[in-house]
């Protein structure tokens, strides 16, 4: 569970949140929509814990990300927008240096290995360096690592950055499963179809603000006017 209170973060005379309150729940999906500017990354990295916000709270099932980091991180995935890599390791060595960071059983850790490279394609490229690897590979080697250790909570800015049609299909299947088992998923993105797509509930962010926050079909009913598309309600909302 993602519990988030009064979250507010300042740069000089920039307001980037502006006390964002939300709470996403086990077994949900929730995206942030937004255009660029909104603060969907500040939030992300707020509640990931990678900065420290001016004042307000994050608890990821339970655990206070600020107060009680390792507690709070040890069952948290992320995967940010910009995937950063050791570049002379192989991916294989990469996920095993991930498994000893989360302190897995090795037999587990090269299950989940095996298993997660079979899922997004990754055998093939096991031989290379990541710093040789394409953009889009990278990314699902990204996403297979932030999956290894098998969190509760999983956070993902961007998910279909670079990623051809065939393997954004298979991490949209992949987000959706995780959610069925349980998982609290929290996505951020500026395209409109792959929230509808995929999420159980939206929150538009608008300067830093939570203008809507509820599923699409509470949004069409509340303020689509007859013969307006999404695009062009999303569009109202945030212009």
């Amino acid at each position: 569970m993602i519990q988030i209170e009064n979250l507010t973060m300042q740069y000089g005379d920039l307001r980037a949140l502006d006390e964002l309150s939300l709470e996403v729940r086990p077994g949900e999906l929730f995206a942030f929509l937004g255009p660029n500017g909104a603060g969907k990354t500040t939030a992300i990295r707020l509640l990931t814990g990678l900065m420290k916000p001016l004042s307000g709270s994050v608890r990821l099932c339970g655990f206070d990300i600020q107060s009680e980091p390792m507690k709070a991180k040890a069952l948290l995935g992320y995967v940010p927008d910009v995937a950063a890599f050791y570049e002379k390791l192989s991916a294989p060595e990469f996920m095993h240096f991930i498994a000893e960071l989360f302190e897995m059983d090795p037999a587990r850790a090269a299950e989940r290995t095996e298993a997660l490279f079979t899922r997004f394609a990754l055998h093939e490229h096991c031989g290379q360096r990541i710093e040789n690897l394409s953009h889009g590979t990278r990314q699902r080697l990204a996403i297979a690592s932030a999956l290894l250790h098998e969190p509760k909570v999983f956070v993902i800015d961007e998910p279909m950055v670079g990623l051809d049609p065939i393997h954004a299909r298979v991490v949209k299947e992949e987000l959706k499963n995780l959610s069925r088992s349980g998982a609290t998923v929290l996505m951020s993105t500026h395209l409109l179809n792959i929230a509808e797509e995929l999420a159980d509930r939206i929150g538009i962010l608008k300067r830093g603000r939570l203008v809507f926050d509820g599923t699409m079909a509470e949004l069409r009913a509340t303020r689509e006017k007859e013969g307006q598309s999404l695009e062009e309600l999303f569009l109202e909302m945030v212009e």
